[in-house]
């Protein structure tokens, strides 16, 4: 397509173009607004998991007083916190240098955060920068190596740790609690080259922060199963009752969980003594008396159904079997609750080409990427096939109709959605020779030339087009016009005698330019049209 020569076309056909920019990322905005959803909800679970395990380590050394043999598990305490938040601390800072992004020679800033003009949010300024997550965290030389692999270690020592302060009779049953767990089968299968490359080679930095969260409230929810196991065990064998000194704890399977999923919790009071010792007790939310299971304690379960944050009153009521005094302790909880979401996005364009791979990101809020089923619906003959972490690859067969679309379609638990996608054939190339379609040129410059050669102009895909042939006209002064066919894009010998002749003044017309592009039928080519250029 030539530059249109009219101002006020050339100020329309600029605008075309920064709208559809504009389209493009919008639809990718959506893809990070779910990334950053997920990550917010992550930070307000490790928040309510620090606030549940407040009042442990008091309970469990109070606990452990009321006989020697339990003094043990008291002294397990501050090595189960020291181990957690370190690799806490960490996970934390890791989080930093990503954000960060500091020039290791002069220790300049070049992430952070930056104001958006028109919301005056903080957003990350690197959001979809996956250069600063695969340099900080991938060592290209090794795959076993690098900072990547570093994190899976860790994880993995930190779950020996924490098996360490568990009676050894009571491993088999802990090791079901701990949320630390290291995926060892899935880059296996998917061919990748080590866990680390799975989880952050060429991922966008707001796509790597949830991940990180998510490492964080996995450490934070085996800290808290660890002090719940201690708590069971100090709580097993006390005969005697200190009613001023007891709390109500709230232990949750999940403290974020989706809409209409269940949130379930046990409800106990720490360091109490169990029914055996004659010690009463009995639970209840929201006024509601609870039931208690074999090991003293209550589970509290009700389905989601409103989003936002939820709160609870749990309530314990302790009778004393000397006194027959009874004291209610009450202690208010909360959670979170969100709901599935989808995104679907082409990473370069809202439209599928026909002929070249279509990248695609897919993302669900609160869906794991294991149960997400994505297929091609509509027109446009496409198929899809998974590149890994939510990329996807789409090959389109036929252009779309008015009123026509190819789909994207999203199936999994709880939702089902699909994104109507324009199906187009790769645009007409534009014939060059040299870095010109036409005009002057010097016959020293013309006579060095190859060929024609067709180039796709402001087109984001890989993709190349390919000359089948043109006719080259030359028209002399006061001589007949000679005309010679070529085939292909490169001169052949009959051409560039033709263009050897070239002196100034002489007119030479490249016409019927055909060519063809990925994707285009065998029968017929493109006309390119026609090329002019005056011999100076």
């Amino acid at each position: 397509m030539s530059i249109p020569k009219e101002p006020r076309q050339l100020m329309i056909n600029i605008m075309y173009l920064v709208l559809t920019a504009l389209l493009a990322l919008n639809v990718s905005a959506e893809v990070f607004n779910a990334f950053k959803m997920v990550d917010k909800g992550l930070a307000k679970s490790n928040k309510a998991l620090d606030e549940s395990m407040e009042a442990l380590p008091e309970a469990i050394r109070d606990g452990a007083k009321t006989r020697p043999s339990l003094a043990t598990y008291a002294e397990r305490i501050d090595p189960i916190k020291q181990t957690s938040d370190e690799l806490v601390a960490y996970l934390e800072d890791i989080k930093t240098k990503l954000i960060e992004d500091k020039d290791d020679a002069t220790g300049e800033i070049r992430g952070g955060y930056v104001e958006d003009k028109q919301t005056g949010l903080q957003e990350l300024k690197k959001a979809k920068d996956y250069g600063v997550t695969t340099r900080i965290l991938i060592d290209p030389e090794n795959p076993e190596a690098g900072l990547g692999n570093e994190i899976k270690s860790r994880l993995e020592k930190f779950k020996a740790d924490m098996l360490k302060h568990i009676d050894k009779e009571d491993h088999g049953t802990f090791s079901k609690e701990i949320a630390v767990q290291i995926d060892e089968e899935t880059w296996k299968k998917k061919d990748k080259k080590s866990w680390a490359h799975m989880n952050f080679d060429h991922m966008p930095l707001q796509a790597v922060l949830p991940i990180f969260s998510k490492f964080i409230n996995d450490v934070k929810s085996t800290e808290a199963a660890a002090l719940n196991y201690l708590a069971g065990k100090v709580g097993a064998g006390g005969t005697t009752v200190v009613l001023d000194k007891y709390t109500v704890v709230s232990a949750p399977e999940k403290s974020y969980i989706i809409k209409g999923e269940k949130y379930k919790t046990d409800i106990f009071l720490s360091a109490a003594a169990g029914d055996d010792s004659g010690t009463k007790i009995s639970y209840a939310v929201n006024g509601k008396t609870l039931p208690k299971n074999n090991e003293g304690m209550a589970v509290y379960e009700t389905t989601a159904s409103r989003n936002g944050a939820q709160k609870f009153t749990a309530s314990a009521s302790l009778t004393d079997p000397v006194t027959g005094e009874t004291k209610t302790f009450k202690k208010e909880f909360s959670y979170e609750v969100g709901e599935r979401s989808v995104a679907v996005s082409a990473s370069k364009m809202n439209v599928f080409y026909i002929g070249v791979d279509n990248p695609v990101e897919v993302s669900a809020a609160g869906v794991a990427s294991n149960d997400i089923k994505v297929s091609m619906t509509g027109a446009g003959g496409g198929t899809i096939k998974p590149d890994g972490k939510g990329a996807y690859t789409v090959r389109v067969t036929k252009p779309t109709k008015a009123g026509e679309f190819a789909n994207v379609t999203v199936n999994a638990k709880g939702l089902s959605d699909k994104k109507p996608f324009r199906v187009k054939r790769i645009p007409d190339p534009v014939p060059k020779l040299s870095k010109s379609r036409g005009g002057g040129m010097g016959s020293g410059e013309f006579k060095i030339q190859p060929g024609v050669f067709p180039i796709l102009e402001n087109f984001d895909f890989d993709a190349k087009c390919n000359i089948v042939g043109f006719e080259l006209v030359r028209v002399a002064k006061r001589q007949d016009p000679v005309r010679e066919a070529n085939r292909g894009g490169k001169f052949q010998p009959n051409v560039q005698s033709l263009i050897k002749k070239a002196t100034p003044s002489d007119k030479y017309f490249f016409e019927n330019i055909k060519c063809k592009c990925p994707g285009d039928p065998k029968a017929g080519a493109r006309d390119l049209g026609t090329m002019v250029f005056n011999i100076r």
